[in-house]
This record gives structure tokens, sequence and C-alpha cells, in this order.
């Protein structure tokens, strides 16, 4: 009897097929995960030597999909190999002082508001806090807004441009600890009283690091394609026409 020939599993495959597959990895049971990623490489492996057998790999499909792959795995490596030059630590460092660079002093403040609906509201609101209730503690009680009710009005630093006009420049008007007289707007009347004043501060490099680093991968890999495309020559060709549609245009022949 003949007997097929033993075919090597290499487990490392398997680990490696398991990091690419990213829903597996939420399965609650990694042996189980493993084991069904070493079944699909036995399969695979098996299925593979059946198509050779059968000379599948030597038919012009096989080897146009081998031929596409190849050129598509190459392109990606050349294109993460030119990525990678352009994202090195240094390179990042300078993108990011240049853009400092440039970034104009803006000033934000960190104001709490108090949201109701009609002016009389507003007033009994600021009659309130006038007789020396607590801000936030009134705020939880009254206020319309959903965001920053619960947070005792808190709506955090803002700048300027983040507000609609009439509450921004009540609140950029105030100095920090007094409080506005009611403020209409679209969104109701609002009574405003300023926490903080300061100069936004720049994001630190760590913390735009990783968003340098896609813009600049990116902006290589545009640049490098570019240059690939204007130094090559391109010829586009037809894709030559099938038997039934080549008879389909033969023009009837005269008696």
């Amino acid at each position: 009897m003949m007997t097929s020939p033993a075919l090597p599993i290499d487990l490392s495959s398997a680990s490696n097929l398991l990091s690419s597959l990213a829903f597996l990895k939420r399965m609650t049971r990694l042996e189980a995960v493993k084991n069904l990623t070493v079944d699909f490489l036995i399969e695979m492996k098996v299925v593979a030597q059946k198509a050779r057998t059968e000379k599948i790999d030597q038919t012009d499909e096989f080897k146009s999909r081998m031929a596409y792959v190849q050129q598509r795995v190459l392109m990606q490596h050349l294109l993460l190999r030119e990525a990678k030059g352009a994202t090195n630590d240094a390179a990042l460092k300078k993108f990011y002082d240049e853009q400092i660079g440039q970034v104009k002093p803006v000033e934000e403040v960190r104001a709490r508001h108090i949201l109701v609906e009609g002016e009389e509201d507003a007033k009994k609101a600021v009659a309130r806090l006038k007789g020396g209730e607590d801000f936030a503690k009134v705020a939880k009680e009254i206020s319309k807004d959903p965001g920053s009710g619960a947070e005792g009005g808190d709506l955090g630093f803002f700048t300027k441009d983040r507000m609609v006009p009439e509450f921004a420049e009540a609140a950029f008007a105030l100095k920090p600890g007094e409080l506005s007289a009611p403020v209409k707007s679209q969104f109701g009347w609002h009574i405003i009283k300023l926490e903080e004043r300061r100069m936004k501060p720049v994001p630190a490099f760590e913390q735009v690091k990783d968003r340098i680093a896609q813009a600049l991968a990116g902006k290589s890999q545009n640049d490098y394609l570019t240059k690939l495309r204007s130094e090559a020559k391109i010829v586009k060709t037809e894709e030559p026409k099938k038997a039934d549609d080549a008879k389909k245009t033969e023009q009837p022949k005269k008696n």
C-alpha cells in the first residue's frame, strides 16, 4: 500500500495565524483557539498537497493569482520600509518642534453654568447663589443641561470659539470667582460662574507622538509612490477579448 508522505506542521505558524485573526483573540478559552488554529493549518496543508498532485499550481489562473499576491506583498514591505525610515524619533521630534513653534497662544477658561428655560427662573437662581448657596449644588438641582448638570455645571476648559457667541462673550468677560447676570442664548437662559483663566497648554510630545508617526508615515508613502510613478514607463493595455466576444464583433461576410 502507498502511504501519504508526512506533513510537517510548524506550531509557530499557528501562533502567527492566531495573531492575525483578531476575532479569535476574543474567545475565552485560549487552548480551544490554539486547537482550532492547528486544525486549520493541518487542513490547509492537506488540501494544498492534494491540489499540487492535481497540478492546480501549474494552471494559468493559479500563476496569475500568485503573481498578484507576490507583487502585493512586495509593495507592502517596501512601503513599510519607507514609512519606518520617515518615522524615527528624530524625525518625529523635528516635526513636533516645527508645529509647536507655529502655534499661537490661545486663552481658555474653565467655567460652570446653570441652564434654565425662562428669565424669571434665571433670576431666581441668581438670587439663590447671591444668598450664599453653592453653585454646584444649585446646578445639580435645577440645570436643564443634560451634560454638565450632574457635574455641578462644570464645563471644563474651553476656548472662546467653542461656545455660542452670547455665552462666550459673557464667560470671557468675567474674572475668576465672578458670577454673570442671566445670559440668553438659543438654548435658554444661563448663569455663568468663572473658575479659572489660562493660556491653553500645548500637548506634550508623548501625547501626540503616535499621531505624528501616522501622519509622517502616510506622507512618506504617498510621496514615494508619486516618485516611483513619475519615474516608471507605464503602458496601459486592454484586456484580450474572449472568443465569444470576438465572434459577436465579427462583421457578416458579403455575398
